[in-house]
């Protein structure tokens, strides 16, 4: 294992790299001897012509108008190799950002085809799964969990979340986790004593079309940026 590890996050224009979205910011957090040093990376990036989804919108809070005076990926590329060159990286969901910057690389037929090859790549949603097996493991609830607090993140950013992610990976891995009781012992029994009656009254509501589509669209960003499934 890498001595230095650093953490990192995307965010993108939609969900799908193969369709032609693409990376509109990245954001790296370095860790040195188990504590978060003060070198850190951040950059928007101009995504040349491809509009951020309405998904992404909602997420990130960044327009179209906002990047375009922002750099291309190509000329920011060499200082973002060389913050990663060698280190582990730690990413949640790595699949979905690992892909993405794999495929920015493509486009500009950079000579780093992966970035593992490059550094060794340390995946903290994976790592959950495991520690917290049938629980969610968002950042968010991860954040929730271990106490990670003190950030406002009223909407995702790439430098932001790759600290929340350091902070959450120094928990995760630090010994100090405790598994959680399991979900048979939370769950509230669902027989009710006989001299309970509980009634509720719903109202009936029927959402236009367009409002659902929306919902769906922001949901689907949700989910796949997180690794998690979300239906509320």
């Amino acid at each position: 294992m890498s001595a230095r590890i650093v953490t990192f996050d995307t965010e993108t224009t939609g969900l799908d790299y193969k369709s032609g979205d693409r990376v509109i910011e990245i954001g790296l957090v370095e860790i040195l001897g188990r504590e978060k040093s003060k070198k850190t990376f951040q950059t928007y990036l101009n995504p040349e012509g491809k509009e951020i989804s309405e998904g992404a919108r909602a997420i990130t809070n960044i327009s179209d108008s906002d990047l375009v005076d922002a750099p291309k990926f190509s000329e920011v590329v060499d200082d973002f190799i060389d913050f990663i060159k060698d280190a582990e990286v730690v990413i949640h969901n790595a699949e979905f950002d690992v892909g993405f910057i794999n495929n920015e690389l493509k486009i500009i037929g950079h000579s780093t085809k992966d970035i593992r090859d490059i550094c060794t790549v340390f995946d903290t949603l994976l790592h959950a799964r495991k520690v917290f097996p049938g629980q969610k493991n968002s950042l968010d609830a991860l954040s929730n969990r271990l106490d990670v607090v003190g950030y406002d993140r009223q909407f995702h950013g790439a430098l932001l979340d790759a600290q929340i992610l350091a902070d959450v990976y120094l928990n995760l891995t630090g010994g100090q986790v405790k598994l959680e009781l399991s979900s048979a012992n939370k769950e509230v029994d669902n027989n009710t004593s006989a001299d309970t009656d509980i009634k509720f009254n719903v109202k009936k509501f029927t959402a236009q079309e367009e409002d659902l589509s929306s919902h769906q669209k922001i949901l689907l960003a949700m989910s796949k940026k997180t690794g998690e499934k979300i239906n509320w």
